[in-house]
């Protein structure tokens, strides 16, 4: 049990340090990935840090609604990077 505490407490003392989502500058260098499965998709938003490191400034987990779902696959990914971006 100690063991588990002691994990536990390590959890989180990195999620409190840990920089999770960065603030957005439009003068860094920015990139977005999507993901579209046949159910969801997913977007985040990364920004160049001057370390040359890739952190994430959004992101966006959504259902795809009934319509949206027999969409062919390219209009998906078209349609998580639009909403990803106006996220």
């Amino acid at each position: 049990m100690e063991r588990q505490k002691k994990v536990f407490q390590k959890l989180k003392e990195m999620f409190i340090k840990e920089l999770v989502l960065a603030t957005l500058d439009l003068d860094k260098k920015v990139r977005i990935e999507v993901d579209v499965s046949d159910y969801a998709m997913d977007s985040i938003l990364f920004m160049e840090y001057k370390d040359r490191k890739w952190r994430p400034v959004a992101f966006l987990l959504k259902s795809l609604n009934e319509t949206e779902k027999n969409y062919e696959i390219h209009n998906n990914k078209m349609l998580a990077v639009t909403r990803g971006l106006e996220n």
